[in-house]
């Protein structure tokens, strides 16, 4: 199943192996049996520490694989054949099992061994169901395998939802990655270890918000994680000032993107790895990162020049400067149903959901690049997709349009207002839509609503404090200066044109830049001064 390229790739890794590795293999005589008894037999050609075994217990899924270490307790197992974006997950679970260690902070490793079971064994069993599409997936995935392998109290498998399309129907599941806990939902959506650690340690936002509130006061704090974040942290650190970064998400929208073939001088790369890359080069650099900060409130400078903004959390970080690059996040439709029903047949990400609907029929909302492009990967897995533009015509390029065009499964309807969703109290069953041409009504029967219809600005929190546009972006001035002193902007937040990474990269750098220059100059001593100095 592996090319010659990417098993001399996996080959070096396992050679970071530093005790065996068991694959303990529960199979049948399928298809998907064989393609993973394939899968793992590769994986014994490749490192001596690497066996295969083959036994099937009472209640395994068939297929799966555990993945254990003779003589250390641990309870990782993947339902399915990990390939597509769940590769990178099987290879890290096969290096930690293995005794390679993580690179988590030693602290938050300490906290997840410190973890007690709540059931009558005192085990915590977390189901993680997936696709192999799915860009969020791996990080839910990958932060569970880790927290099996560091406590034996915990156990996790990973189930390819498409695989086992029986269970995700009888657990309703529409919308991947979703975490059972002890057979109860845990949650949805992406998480890593720390977010994973939240829910189950409920002390820990007091415990960290006095963390955070006795911190002594930045040069220059950067409010959000994106590449407009990333950028500005790096080179507000360069400068030598002391700098910190609060996100609620490090990576922002790019981690919820999947292909990037427009970042120069990279020719293609995925959200994710670029989100992870980024968060590398910023701890490369003395900068305070703050995770799972979401900022509530910006206080101006008052009499000791600095800048306050509050977090969820009920901590305050001040600051002399502070970079908003808060980005945005998907447009809703705002009608009755779509917030009942979300995640329960109303999605955002078509390469993450579209999956769970095999075989179904399903609505695009958008007739921009976005929504062409998803309604072009939708028809090529579900029974039928109907596209839904508010305009009188499509907005994609041409050359998405053709494609559109040419699939028989696809249904465009323009000039078309979604006044509701409809469901049953349980899923989407349908949505109703209003022609603005003639203002009649008509409805559609359908078992998923993708919702595609562009982006609005994280700025809801500043209303009163800095100038926003009727949009609500951030006006900012060539330098991204805001119209509070002091206080600089970057990113989709603002009302800078063209939402691209690349730009964003380039207005960070420029907010930074622009709030070094303020911070030399307001604490540049007065004139006067200066001459009684002299003197």
């Amino acid at each position: 199943m592996l090319d010659a390229d990417l098993k001399a790739q996996l080959q070096a890794y396992l050679q970071k192996l530093v005790r065996p590795v068991e694959l303990v293999a529960a199979l049948d005589d399928g298809d998907k049996s064989r393609e993973l008894r394939e899968l793992l037999v590769e994986l014994t050609q490749l490192s001596q520490q690497v066996t295969l075994r083959e036994a099937r217990e009472p209640g395994d899924r068939v297929p799966s694989f555990a993945i254990a270490s003779p003589g250390h307790q641990i309870a990782v197992r993947f339902a399915g054949i990990p390939m597509g974006h769940e590769f990178t997950s099987l290879v890290l679970a096969l290096l930690q099992v293995g005794g390679h260690p993580s690179k988590l902070a030693q602290d938050v490793i300490e906290r997840v061994r410190e973890l007690e079971g709540t059931g009558p064994d005192s085990a915590l069993r977390f189901e993680t169901y997936f696709s192999l599409s799915c860009q969020n997936c791996p990080d839910v995935v990958q932060a569970l395998n880790l927290m099996a392998v560091l406590n034996p109290r915990i156990e996790h498998v990973a189930i390819d939802g498409a695989l086992f399309q029986a269970e995700v129907e009888a657990r309703e599941i529409l919308s991947v990655p979703a975490v059972f806990l002890n057979g109860e939902s845990f949650g949805a959506g992406r998480m890593g270890v720390e977010e994973i650690l939240a829910k189950l340690d409920t002390g820990s936002q007091a415990r960290e918000a006095e963390k955070l509130a006795a911190k002594a006061p930045f040069d220059m704090l950067v409010v959000g994680g994106g590449p407009a974040g990333a950028a500005a942290a790096i080179y507000a650190a360069r400068k030598g000032i002391r700098t910190g970064l609060a996100a609620e998400r490090f990576g922002g929208q790019v981690l919820d993107t999947m292909a990037i073939e427009n970042f120069v001088s990279v020719p293609e790369t995925e959200g994710p790895k670029l989100a992870a890359a980024m968060e590398r080069h910023v701890r490369e650099y003395d900068v305070d990162v703050m995770h799972l900060q979401r900022a509530e409130q910006l206080i101006p400078a008052g009499g000791d020049g600095l800048v306050g903004v509050r977090l969820a959390s009920g901590a305050t970080l001040k600051s002399k400067t502070v970079i908003l690059s808060t980005g945005a996040r998907w447009r809703q439709m705002n009608v009755p149903g779509e917030q009942e029903y979300r995640n329960r047949g109303v999605a955002y990400c078509p390469h993450c959901d579209g999956p769970l609907f095999k075989g179904k029929r399903v609505a695009v909302i958008g007739g921009g690049n976005s929504g062409v492009e998803a309604a072009i990967d939708l028809a090529g897995i579900v029974a039928h997709v109907t596209l839904i533009e508010f305009d009188g015509k499509l907005r994609a390029d041409e050359v998405l349009q053709r494609k559109l065009r040419s699939l028989a499964n696809v249904d465009v309807i323009v000039s078309a207002h979604t006044t509701e969703v409809q469901g049953d109290g349980r899923r989407v069953t349908g949505l109703v839509y209003q022609d603005r041409a003639t203002q009649a009504s008509h409805a559609l029967a359908l078992d998923g609503v993708f919702v595609q219809i562009g982006l609005l600005p994280n700025t809801e929190w500043l209303k009163g404090t800095v100038a926003l546009s009727p949009r609500g972006e951030i006006v900012v001035d060539d330098r991204g200066q805001t119209s509070l002193p002091g206080v600089f902007a970057a990113g989709d937040a603002t009302t800078v044109p063209y939402k691209q990474i690349v730009i964003a990269m380039s207005e960070g750098a420029k907010a930074a830049l622009g709030a070094f220059d303020h911070l030399i100059r307001t604490s540049a001593p007065a004139a006067a001064d200066a001459e009684a100095v002299a003197a």
